[in-house]
């Protein structure tokens, strides 16, 4: 991997559960890279039609990337919950078999809509992952889900994980790496200096009863962008 990838001149931040125009502009306004957009999940907040969505989607002004995210494991529903969206990008929660990514290929192909393959963070095992899917995917982002339990956790937890593994996993893996899973302003420096991902995702700790909340989404963008700054200065 590139020591761009491991070690990018700015840390992206991708504000998730965005439900509506509104919070959309907002995150922009305030400096996201990218927008996610809550498929159909088992649990977890901000879910939205496929509409709403596709609408957010179209508006995102470039250079800011939507993120689908999509609970869905086989190739023709991934490619089907996509086309109604059309994202930059889908977010895949499950762990996917690496035979649908094979079969999507024909059905989506990567030039046309970007792939991030979401690891959740249960143990060491989850470095095996990267070898699975590292070339049938653009990106991986590291959540604190919880796949095996009787309601499946895929996304919004709002739980830290164990960043010990998350920073080997960021080491280890030849694309870009996301760090999701209980961020906030109290944790981000510490996140990017320990972790030192591509990118930071969250939703929860931007958030007021549910909803966008533009003090805690400057404040965490700009203890990211002081993180930034002293990694810069650091030797």
């Amino acid at each position: 991997m590139t020591d761009v990838l491991r070690r990018p001149h700015r840390t992206r931040v991708k504000v998730c559960c965005i439900k509506s125009d509104d919070e959309a502009h907002l995150a922009t306004l305030l400096g996201a890279d990218a927008l996610g957009l809550v498929g159909e999940m088992p649990s977890g907040p901000g879910v939205i039609t496929a509409e709403m969505a596709a609408r957010i989607a179209l508006s995102a002004p470039p250079p800011v990337c939507s993120f689908l995210l999509t609970a869905e494991t086989t190739a023709e529903r991934l490619a089907d919950h996509a086309m109604q969206v059309a994202p930059a990008a889908l977010q895949i929660v499950s762990h996917v078999a690496p035979e649908e990514y094979v079969r999507l290929d024909e059905l989506l192909p990567r030039t046309r809509t970007k792939r991030v393959q979401v690891i959740h963070i249960e143990g060491g095992k989850a470095l095996d992952l990267i070898d699975i899917y590292a070339s049938h995917v653009d990106a991986f982002l590291l959540d604190s889900g919880r796949p095996s339990a009787a309601i499946p956790e895929l996304s919004g937890t709002g739980r830290v994980h164990d960043w010990k593994v998350s920073a080997d996993f960021v080491t280890r893996s030849p694309i870009p790496v996301f760090l999701a899973g209980g961020l906030g302003s109290h944790n981000a420096a510490e996140a990017v200096a320990r972790v030192g991902p591509y990118g930071l995702d969250l939703c929860t700790g931007v958030r007021t009863d549910g909803c966008l909340d533009a003090g805690k989404l400057s404040r965490f963008m700009a203890e990211v962008a002081k993180a930034d700054q002293s990694r810069r200065e650091s030797p």
